[in-house]
């Protein structure tokens, strides 16, 4: 038991920050499908009422700001673990 735990510790130690970074680069994963499904329910919501378009194309822009945001935050942490730590 003692040999496994510290086989998993250095191999966190020399791929810890490999394996972050990749874990926040996932939230990419996360943001696209959220955007996706977003965008459906705009299209849904835009073919049941077309005279409410401009309000639901404005939620929807803020939606996706939003999510891209989420997005770009897991970017930028990913690559400052890979190039900072």
């Amino acid at each position: 038991m003692e040999l496994l735990v510290t086989l998993f510790a250095n191999f966190l130690a020399t791929n810890g920050v490999a394996i972050g970074a990749g874990i926040a680069a996932l939230t990419g994963l996360g943001a696209g499908i959220g955007m996706g499904i977003a965008t459906g329910k705009a299209v849904e919501a835009t073919a049941r009422q077309p005279e409410a378009v401009g309000k639901i194309r404005t939620m929807l822009l803020f939606g996706l700001a939003f999510a891209e945001s989420t997005a770009i935050y897991g970017l930028l942490v990913s690559l400052l673990l890979i190039f900072v730590a």
